[in-house]
């Protein structure tokens, strides 16, 4: 079983900046970064390898957001720059069991309670 706890939420301006952090109980795979907007489904946001080698990020956040991972501190990183108010959700970190990168939400076995992103305009 592994615990993912999420950080790095909070209020800021659009045009703004914002790192996300996940920590994991133990080691991870494949992890990836979703949002959740209301009235909206979890969309995917950005994902990485177990090696950190890979990554992918949807259209929406190309160029302004960046993946990253350190393995010795069992944590992933989401670096959120130029935010809009759009980008406005509960981000979640997942955690599966790949090698690879993962964009679906379906290929993540644990989830983290969410952290709350709001980009006022």
């Amino acid at each position: 079983q592994v615990q993912l706890v999420e950080s790095g939420g909070g209020l800021v301006q659009a045009g703004g900046s914002l790192r996300l952090s996940c920590a994991a109980s133990g080691r991870t795979f494949s992890m990836g970064w979703f949002r959740q907007a209301p009235g909206k489904e979890r969309e995917f946001v950005a994902a990485i390898s177990r090696s950190g080698g890979s990554t992918a990020a949807a259209d929406s956040v190309k160029g302004r957001f960046t993946i990253s991972r350190d393995n010795a501190k069992n944590t992933v990183y989401l670096q959120m720059n130029s935010l809009k108010p759009e980008d406005t959700a509960v981000y979640y970190c997942a955690a599966g069991s790949s090698v690879g990168v993962v964009i679906d939400t379906r290929g993540y076995k644990y989830w983290g309670q969410g952290t709350q992103v709001t980009v006022s305009s």
